[in-house]
């Protein structure tokens, strides 16, 4: 009897580690790291602050760098912050588009990176179309991939130190 069980936990093991080292299994989690990025852009226009932060680790352990300062932003509560004044900054409807998205993932750890363009019409008037690269490193916790680091970033142009918010390739 024990040699049976043995043998079906191998078995068992065997096909566990078939399936999460097939390229299906990579696959799915790529799939719903792309989902996860959709619905982060989905939310952004939406100015649905807790969609938004749905997408990010609860806690201490989200680190971003945004194009904003300060530098860097450590924990949940602080990006919440940051994106409550990112919102506030627009009191009408927003443009947002992802494009260029490229995702991939192991049964842990993920990666994306794609182009972020928001625009509308800020406080005073006037109309901001602005252009960001975007690079998300996500893991698994508890079954759901979370942004546990962000780096938001634009192209400078060296020579005059000003920032190319229009970002075209």
């Amino acid at each position: 009897m024990k040699k049976a069980a043995l043998f079906l936990w191998i078995v068992l093991g065997t096909t566990i580690l078939t399936l999460v080292s097939s390229p299906g299994f990579a696959q799915t989690n790529e799939a719903q790291i792309r989902a996860l990025e959709e619905q982060l852009g989905a939310a952004m226009k939406a100015k649905d602050l807790d969609r938004i932060m749905s997408a990010y680790s609860p806690d201490e352990s989200l680190f971003v760098f945004d194009v904003v300062p300060p530098r860097q932003y450590v924990g949940a509560k602080a990006y919440r912050e940051d994106f409550e004044n990112f919102l506030a900054a627009y009191p009408g409807a927003i443009t947002v588009e992802l494009s260029d998205l490229a995702v991939v993932a192991d049964g842990k750890l993920g990666l994306a990176h794609y182009v972020l363009r928001i625009a509308g019409t800020d406080k005073a008037g006037k109309k901001v179309d602005n252009t960001y690269r975007i690079t998300d490193c996500l893991r698994k916790q508890k079954g759901k991939w979370l942004i546990v680091h962000e780096h938001v970033s634009v192209p400078v142009d060296l020579a005059t130190g000003k920032a190319d918010l229009t970002s075209k390739p």
